[in-house]
């Protein structure tokens, strides 16, 4: 018995044994698993903190297409042979869209965009104009002065959310003809209008020391004072001048100051004026986006004789909507004497996402200060444009929106039913401001560059085209009759029709050496004639290209073979090293018998 109990005891000490391993193993577990706990909570909360607001920020829908969804890129391009700048890749849908016909201005800008500047598209989303522009280019549209049309657009530098720059004024030619800056002040990027008087409206952030306190600044800090002028354009007289500061508080805005107001630099942007308008009784209307709020201001005084929406409205909603509570808004515009259009952008890059951008025909009966929504012009997509944007009510009775921040335009009927949606940029990325327009406007419009148009020679073929020329029909090829170098003189030997921004035109077999292109409008004129080109020898171009593929060739050739012979040597002297190595094992060896060998009573030497 003795030995069964002693067997028993002794299954029973290992069985202890292992369970005290076990709760150890489960303490050292649990101990171990603290860290990974930690990290976990730690990842969760830097994925919702950081990674959930980038993707919310997303706007993937189940009905965009490949263009959306950004299988073309961000802000799809597209280039030529004959012109170094690049074009937008539109996709206008429905299928049947009816696009108003006149010209589209744009002035692209952002990430995906090479060149920024204005450009001019027609309505089929061909190029028509381009020009890269240093610093920032904003606001591009068609005006009436004395009678003429100008593309005017406002250009310097953007800084703390406004800029400092003046405004331009192109002829037909494309020539600046007027450069308009503020008196006394710095030109803002945010509105330039051409009045039915020929004077101009402007906009102008000027910081001044102000009192900030009331929004939890510091007391002696600084303000950007929301100002406009109205001046004569042809003297650059001031006429009228208007102040925000004046009649809005710093209290008014619902912008937080945070750590702005203590540098002059870095003013408390509180009311952000971001446009103006004038009618035919000579009142201004005056948009502030920090405020929420559109301004109709005495012409004559200054004096504010209302104020729809924000802290200081004075108006009732009839209509149960946007009327009076319209946020963060763009483009107020005076449509008659008791209406107006505004674009409710109803976000700023802050807060709710799921907030969506709308147009508004807003209705005003003012002796009775009521307002109503009489049309809002909302996108099938749901656009949140947190910045910028437009409306443009045509002569046709149809709305124009531009989604400024969301690179697209759309063309509504007066009904607000979409008639043409125009992108120029993935919808599903809009949020993140890889391409987007300040403004876009429709407009009638004839230029007649006075630069010759572009050719480029190819092998068998010219590229040619005309940067701004809007009256070209067709494309007339001319080659030399080799009769007299001295005084050339050409033959048509081809005419094709212009095929957008550029067309491509093949050599005909009797198009051997010089020859021109000449630009023709519908009615046969010659508009424009290429510099004098030639078409070199066929066996010219190609042993070009067999040249340098050969260089490009033996210079892969000999690069790779240098990479080979260095990656051989270095496991070849890494393999030295190894049995080189071996060489300690030989000499431990050899003092074990040098150890034998005094063993027997030989001493070592």
């Amino acid at each position: 018995m003795a030995p069964i109990r002693n067997v028993l005891m002794f299954l029973r000490s290992l069985s202890a044994l292992r369970l005290t391993r076990l709760r150890e193993d489960r303490q050292k577990f649990g101990l171990r698993l603290i860290p990974v706990i930690l990290a976990v909570i730690g990842a969760g909360i830097l994925f919702f903190l950081f990674a959930v607001p980038q993707l919310d920020r997303f706007r993937f829908r189940a009905y965009l297409t490949k263009y959306d969804f950004g299988l073309y890129g961000f802000g799809p391009s597209q280039s030529f042979v004959s012109f170094d700048e690049e074009a937008r890749v539109v996709e206008i849908s429905p299928a049947n869209a009816q696009c108003d016909p006149r010209y589209t201005f744009i002035a692209p800008r952002g990430d995906s965009v090479a060149h920024a500047g204005p450009m001019i598209l027609d309505a089929r989303g061909e190029l028509v104009w381009a020009k890269y522009n240093w610093g920032t280019t904003q606001d591009f549209k068609v005006q009436r002065f004395k009678g003429q049309s100008y593309a005017t657009y406002w250009q310097g530098d953007e800084e703390d959310g406004h800029g400092r720059g003046s405004w331009y004024m192109l002829d037909s030619t494309y020539t600046i003809k007027y450069i308009v800056s503020p008196v006394g002040l710095e030109g803002d990027l945010h509105d330039f209008v051409i009045t039915r008087n020929d004077t101009a409206l402007v906009t102008i952030y000027d910081p001044i020391p102000a009192d900030l306190t009331a929004v939890g600044g510091p007391q002696l800090g600084w303000l950007y004072d929301g100002v406009f002028q109205e001046i004569d354009i042809a003297t650059g007289e001031l006429l009228f001048e208007w102040r925000s500061s004046q009649f809005y508080p710093p209290e008014s805005s619902y912008l937080p100051i945070r750590d702005r107001g203590h540098e002059r630099t870095r003013g408390f942007d509180y009311y952000h004026l971001n446009s103006i308008d004038k009618d035919d009784r000579g009142h201004y209307l005056v948009s502030g986006r920090h405020t929420h709020t559109v301004t109709c201001v005495d012409g004559n005084t200054g004096q504010v004789l209302w104020t729809l929406g924000g802290k200081h409205n004075d108006f009732s909603d009839e209509s149960d909507r946007a009327a009076i509570y319209f946020t963060w808004q763009h483009d107020a515009r005076w449509q008659s004497a008791n209406s107006l259009t505004v674009l409710n952008n109803n976000a700023n890059g802050e807060g709710d996402s799921s907030r969506d951008t709308s147009g508004l025909l807003i209705e005003l009966d003012i002796p009775a200060r009521q307002a109503k929504v009489k049309t809002e012009y909302i996108h099938p997509q749901g656009f949140m444009a947190v910045s910028q944007g437009n409306l443009q009510v045509l002569d046709t009775g149809n709305v124009l929106v531009g989604w400024g921040h969301s690179a697209a335009f759309t063309e509504y009927s007066p009904e607000g039913d979409v008639v043409c949606d125009v992108h120029f940029g993935a919808s599903a990325y809009f949020t993140f401001g890889r391409i987007v327009s300040y403004r876009s406007f429709k407009g009638d419009w004839v230029g007649t560059p006075n630069s010759l148009p572009d050719a480029a020679v190819a092998e068998n073929s010219v590229f040619v085209s005309w940067n701004g020329a809007t009256e070209v029909a067709t494309w007339r090829l001319e080659a030399w009759d080799g009769v007299s170098l001295d005084n050339l003189t050409f033959h048509t030997v081809d005419q094709v029709e212009r095929t957008g921004f550029e067309t491509q035109i093949p050599f005909p077999p009797n198009v051997t050496s010089y020859f021109r292109v000449c630009a023709m409008n519908f009615e046969g004129e010659i508009l424009g004639i290429t510099e004098t080109l030639s078409r070199g020898p066929p066996s010219s171009g190609g042993s070009f290209v067999s040249v340098r593929s050969w260089v490009v060739i033996i210079i892969a050739v000999f690069v790779l073979g240098c990479l080979m012979c260095g990656c051989y040597c270095a496991v070849f002297r890494l393999c030295r090293r190894r049995r080189s190595s071996g060489g300690f094992y030989q000499l431990v060896e050899h003092q074990e018998e040098n150890e034998t060998e005094t063993s027997h009573g030989h001493l070592p030497i």
